[in-house]
């Protein structure tokens, strides 16, 4: 009993000691840019330290990073990325939803068919469906305007999304459904009173991830848009190293820092349902 109760121990300690130092190893390029703006050129890439050296930090990166251009500040171009990454963020969760609901619940010819043809686009790359995107928007002068990095999303375009909503929703038991079908209820009524708020925890992950490659998107952008007072956070970033003979890389990490915040009090704000969503999104009907 006594060596069962040791080698338990022992087991625990090897565990936490593993997940402790790929923990580090994950979040340590994290710290390091946040301290790289805090350093000159020659102090960022000659030691791995987070710290700049004693007596050497730069304080004035982040006042330089805020005016990011002469024109305008960092924020101007977050809610450039806000006004197109908001409404897709919505359409995805809602489209992705809808079109999930009937996979998931209701029975129709070819219903394996969809399935197949939703597990099918997961292998496509997204650069596939930029050039068809690009020649429609196009003819229809959607081009150079916010509304080409979302109306897409209105169609539940992400298959990915669609698939994590599908398999969380096959969790939910049945009966449920019937149940609001003998009180009465019509599928939307079912969905949105009974099944979202059990599914509540794989749509805030949806959105929460929606928002972050959102946020990081530079291709799209760079592609449907051309204006410079249309620039996204994405492609002011990379101007920052393509605009100057001498870059300031502690600028430029300074920027990312204040680029990232967002994200990360968003993620920490729904981290209890991003575990839960990823966690329970594997189940089977």
């Amino acid at each position: 009993m006594e060596m069962s109760k040791t080698r338990r121990r022992v087991n625990e300690i090897i565990r936490y000691a593993l997940l402790i130092g790929v923990g580090i190893i994950l979040i340590y390029p994290l710290f390091w840019m946040v301290g790289s703006a805090f350093k000159q050129n020659q102090d960022i890439f000659g030691t791995l330290s987070i710290f700049p050296p004693k007596g050497q930090a730069v304080m004035d990166n982040f006042p330089k990073a805020w005016q990011i251009t002469k024109e305008h500040t960092i924020w101007f171009y977050f809610v450039n990325t806000l006004k197109f990454l908001v409404p897709k963020t919505i359409f995805t969760v809602i489209s992705c939803t809808l079109t999930a609901y009937v996979v998931a619940r209701k029975s129709f010819k070819g219903k394996k068919f969809v399935f197949s043809a939703i597990i099918v686009t997961l292998l496509m790359p997204e650069l596939a469906f930029r050039i068809p995107l690009y020649l429609l928007y196009r003819q229809v002068g959607l081009l150079d305007t916010f509304a080409s990095l979302y109306v897409a999303d209105i169609f539940a375009n992400s298959s990915f999304f669609v698939f994590m909503i599908i398999q969380f929703m096959r969790t939910v038991p049945r009966e449920l459904d019937e149940a609001a079908v003998m009180d009465g209820c019509n599928d939307f009524q079912i969905l949105f009173k009974v099944i979202v708020p059990v599914i509540k925890p794989i749509l805030i992950t949806v959105a929460l991830l929606c928002f972050m490659w959102g946020m990081n998107d530079f291709q799209g952008p760079l592609i449907y848009l051309n204006s410079t007072d249309k620039m996204t956070l994405s492609i002011i970033m990379k101007q920052q190293l393509d605009g100057e003979a001498m870059i300031s890389y502690g600028r430029v990490f300074a920027a990312s820092t204040l680029g990232l915040l967002p994200m990360i009090a968003l993620f920490f704000m729904g981290s209890r349902y991003f575990v839960d969503g990823v966690a329970n999104t594997g189940g089977k009907e």
